[in-house]
């Protein structure tokens, strides 16, 4: 496990220094590695568990540290925070072996002092009873239990209540399921269901959106022959369910203004049966090629893509029976899939909500009368979802709010609504719909 551990410490520091995306870093990394498969289960379950708990290790750091500004650059920090991770979350491996392939990894520092400075904290950390440094309140020590800044465990206390924050924060821990949409335009679904047996997958239908499986697979769902022959594209939940609320029709004309990577475009088109429009659209040539090729590989004929700024009006596009405004925001609502979202400089997401506004705004443009406009983000957060719903519905009297669906299992005066991750054990979400009445 060693290699597996100097890996994991090389990515790690790869993100601190250059702010990296940490799937697709791990991803890219282990294709390159060459780690046996045993060895790419254990890096990446460290991988993921010291991004989860940075929070909290650092706070384990900074409480056993005396001196730690001359000596903890950031290599030196995620050997620390691999040991403790190991130490405090990993109940396989064994304290000594944690204590000394740190300590191993730490020889290679040019630095003398550092590897008895990684054995000392360590130690001391066990001596201590592998215990959590307390804070000063309630809301220091949420962040220190949940690993997750300050000012985010604030955020979310003062927006949603202190029962619903810890429910966020105890469901950003630990691994997402991986959903898929099946396609059963071109392929039925339990003919597709015994490809995935024999590609090794094991799945669970949903019982919440038709066609839906949380699956697990031995590698990446790209190498599968169900993937290949175009009988599932990834999709999360939250996601299908945005699609429900916007309720695609045959012979509809629907716009994506943000596209990438084309989920919502490929369940939109299924839930169309492949007759109408479906116009997808994003800001780089690049992404919309992706998008291109996937609707090809899943047998999408309606499906148009075409590279378009969603911030500016375009003439050129028609309008359109339904429009679907999936914005940019802070991505606070897929912190178990991606944990170092939750590290992000606060000033980040408080410019985001112009942005979202804008392009809601320019959005409904394209909207026909009598037509439906869906505004959704994956994010949780008051300023980038209500608060821009509220203001789209105060500046534009020709709208109204619509009722998301049945498919909510809500009231159908529901216009709205903030998905958690405990509720559907799906990626946190936001959706709000309207509909054009002049």
């Amino acid at each position: 496990m060693g290699n597996s551990r100097k890996f994991v410490v090389k990515l790690l520091t790869s993100i601190d220094d250059n702010s990296s995306y940490s799937n697709i870093l791990l991803d890219e990394a282990l294709k390159r590695s060459s780690l046996t498969p045993q060895d790419k289960k254990f890096a990446t379950a460290l991988f993921y568990g010291v991004l989860e708990r940075r929070y909290t290790l650092d706070e384990i750091i900074k409480n056993l540290s005396q001196n730690p500004k001359n000596l903890i650059n950031h290599t030196v920090r995620n050997i620390l925070r691999t040991g403790l991770y190991q130490l405090k979350y990993m109940d396989s491996v064994p304290d000594s072996a944690a204590v000394d392939e740190a300590v191993k990894l730490a020889k290679k520092n040019r630095n003398p002092a550092i590897p008895g400075f990684v054995n000392a904290m360590l130690r001391a950390f066990i001596r201590n009873d592998k215990k959590l440094p307390q804070g000063n309140n309630d809301i220091e020590n949420l962040a220190i239990e949940y690993s997750c800044p300050v000012w985010l465990v604030e955020k979310w206390d003062s927006e949603y209540g202190r029962q619903m924050t810890i429910n966020m924060l105890s469901s950003s821990l630990g691994r997402a399921p991986t959903t898929v949409k099946v396609n059963t335009l071109t392929c039925d679904l339990n003919d597709t269901l015994d490809v995935l047996l024999a590609d090794g997958a094991t799945f669970e239908r949903n019982s919440i959106v038709k066609n839906s499986l949380n699956i697990c697979f031995a590698g990446g769902a790209e190498e599968t022959t169900a993937y290949k022959e175009g009988r599932f594209h990834v999709q999360d939940l939250s996601s299908q369910l945005c699609c429900a609320a916007l309720d695609p029709q045959d012979d509809d004309t629907v716009l994506d203004l943000c596209s990438a990577p084309g989920g919502k475009t490929f369940t939109i088109a299924e839930l169309m049966n492949n007759k109408g429009k479906v116009m997808a659209f994003d800001l780089h040539a690049n992404r919309v090629r992706l998008i291109k090729s996937s609707a090809e590989r899943l047998g999408l004929d309606i499906v148009e893509t075409s590279v378009n700024n969603a911030k500016e009006f375009n003439n050129d596009l028609p309008m359109a029976d339904r429009v679907l405004c999936d914005v940019p925001c802070s991505g606070l609502g897929v912190i178990r899939r991606k944990p170092e979202i939750k590290y992000k400089d606060p000033a980040e997401v408080e410019r985001l909500p112009d942005i979202q506004y804008k392009i809601l705004d320019t959005s409904s443009a394209y909207v026909k009368v009598g037509g439906t406009l869906v505004y959704s983000t994956c994010t949780l957060s008051r300023a980038e979802n209500d608060n821009v719903a509220d203001k789209f519905l105060e500046e534009h009297s020709e709208f109204e709010p619509a009722p998301l669906g049945s498919v909510f299992g809500l009231n159908s005066d529901k216009c709205r609504i903030s998905i958690t991750p405990a509720e559907y054990n799906s990626d946190g979400f936001f959706i709000a719909k309207f509909v054009r009445r002049r």
